[in-house]
């Protein structure tokens, strides 16, 4: 049985080497700025701070570091001492499937598998709201990727007045508690705000509506939520700010531009991977000197 690891700090997960690296990473985070509460109407979804420059090179970075991410996916999966959830939380059109596809498109099946979270079905909703994440949360070796996640159960029900301020507050400290648990038990817990402008997803969902490849991916409901725009931003500003912790940090990823997302999750992933000093088991004795006939 590999053995699980006793947490380090937790800034030793979630930072960076490179000091200017380091810097862009903090200033999309969800940080109180002189004694005001966060926004996210600071955070411009246009902004590109882990660009190189252009979009050409944007995307051969992003085809570099996918690469780098599969060779560290499989000495991730070899060491075993670590789980890893990637948490993809954003509005409609915030690009969690694009992501997926870009940042985790090379790495082998093995080890890596994504989990997308729909409306909780009539057993899910008997339980507590954790029950049904708790059972998709990586085992040792492993890398799950939420596409969106248990943030839904603090943003629809808080917009559509489901639960008391009482509940949600309830449901906020026990998300805290529960990545606490995730986090000293072995899974590093990286967590991703998509942040898109609405005049950004509003040009998104025409053009699925306009490309048949894309039309059943846009449902009636999606401008019902549309209008609720501000409402959700108001969630969402209260969730960052009640759980961004030491040990489960959220970071804002401008999503505007999709090669920019690509890019800053991809970066930020293979940081933390580093971060946990892998290393090949041992292996067999016998094996060592064992010539193939």
């Amino acid at each position: 049985m590999p053995q699980t690891p006793t947490p380090p700090p937790y800034a030793a997960y979630f930072s960076a080497r490179d000091k200017t690296l380091a810097q862009r990473w903090a200033r999309c985070q969800p940080t109180a700025a002189q004694g005001r509460a966060f926004t996210l109407d600071a955070m411009d979804p246009d902004a590109k701070p882990f660009s190189l420059g252009d979009k050409a090179e944007d995307k051969a970075a992003v085809e570099a570091l996918a690469m780098e991410i599969d060779t560290l996916q499989n000495l991730f999966y070899a060491d075993k001492r670590y789980k890893l959830l990637v948490l993809l939380q954003g509005t409609d059109t915030a690009g969690k499937d694009g992501t997926i596809r870009g940042v985790f498109g090379r790495t082998s099946a093995l080890g890596v598998h994504a989990v997308g979270w729909k409306v909780p079905s009539e057993t899910e909703q008997a339980h507590d709201f954790l029950w049904r994440i708790h059972q998709q949360v990586p085992q040792a070796g492993d890398i799950t990727v939420f596409n969106r996640s248990h943030y839904e159960d603090v943003l629809v029900p808080v917009v559509n007045g489901s639960i008391t301020p009482q509940q949600h507050q309830q449901r906020l400290a026990h998300i805290n508690d529960f990545e606490r648990l995730l986090s000293e038990t072995g899974t590093v817990v990286l967590k991703f705000l998509l942040h898109v402008s609405p005049e950004e997803q509003r040009a998104r969902l025409q053009e699925r509506l306009d490309d048949p490849a894309k039309r059943w991916k846009f449902s009636l409901g999606d401008i019902e939520v549309r209008r609720q725009w501000a409402d959700y931003q108001r969630a969402y500003d209260q969730l960052l700010a009640a759980t961004h912790t030491p040990w489960a940090p959220w970071t804002i990823v401008p999503a505007n531009s999709k090669t920019h997302r690509n890019l800053m999750v991809a970066t930020l992933l293979r940081e933390v991977l580093r971060n946990l000093d892998l290393r090949y088991p041992g292996g067999d004795p016998q094996l060592k000197h064992l010539t193939v006939a």
